[in-house]
């Protein structure tokens, strides 16, 4: 069993400036003791006003805080580029942007200080959650997939599109991922579940976005079902990286 002992913040980003601000700076106020470090990933493509705002967070929380610059492409190759990183008992994936709200990450690690094997994921449909600013067609067809998935894994989770997790470390360095786009954030959960590990929702408001665009294509969504589909039926030990069997005997 992994006890909680402090967790690795990711957060990526492209072009947002006082949403990361702000996002650090909620974290900080709720649970600072708890967080060992801000994981910070950036590319060529990010914003020079972005990058400004990650320099001028290092100087203030100084060696707690890690600028990294992907050399895989995508959202996908930049979160598991910092899962490799990850120094933390624990790992937590979000958003820079403010659409996972910085002040879920407390619950999360409260939860999973009870419970450190599990993932403690948000979810925007169960009682507390909420959409504002959603595509109405976009939600609608969220709702069928999350409906689709959760019968195909045989769990009741409402929301496994959501990239707001908190993860043990060492399970998700251990994970064989494949995925470099946005269905990347679906693998996240897919092949944990695949495993066998125990997740938890919890609610979370989502609004969207204030600043920047999103990367993510409305038919880019579609290509979702790919991984899902594969990872449901790929045998536990394609999973893992070569070598690594300790979380199928847990």
């Amino acid at each position: 069993m992994t006890a909680f002992q402090s967790a690795s913040i990711i957060l990526p980003v492209m072009n947002e400036t006082y949403s990361l601000r702000q996002t650090v700076e909620i974290i900080e106020q709720d649970c600072s003791k708890d967080v060992k470090e801000y994981l910070i990933v950036v590319c060529d493509r990010t914003k020079k006003e972005s990058l400004e705002v990650c320099e001028e967070i290092k100087s203030k929380y100084g060696s707690r805080v890690k600028l990294h610059i992907q050399k895989l492409p995508f959202i996908g190759g930049a979160i598991r580029e910092a899962f490799e990183l990850a120094s933390g008992s624990h790992t937590v994936l979000m958003a820079s942007d403010l659409e996972t709200p910085p002040e879920v990450v407390k619950v999360m690690i409260e939860l999973v200080k009870q419970s450190p094997n599990i993932i403690v994921t948000a979810s925007r449909w169960i009682k507390g959650g909420k959409f504002y600013g959603y595509n109405p067609l976009k939600k609608f067809l969220n709702f069928i997939f999350q409906r689709i998935f959760s019968i195909l894994y045989s769990v009741s989770l409402t929301d496994m599109t959501y990239a707001y997790r908190i993860f043990p470390t060492k399970l998700v360095q251990s994970i064989q991922w494949e995925e470099l786009k946005h269905p990347f954030l679906l693998e996240t959960i897919v092949k944990p579940l695949r495993l066998g590990v125990k997740v938890k929702e919890i609610p979370a408001i989502w609004k969207a976005r204030t600043e920047g665009e999103s990367q993510n294509t409305f038919f880019a969504n579609f290509v979702y079902f790919r991984i899902g589909f594969r990872a449901r039926f790929m045998p536990k030990s394609k999973i893992l990286k070569p070598n690594i069997t300790y979380l199928l005997s847990d």
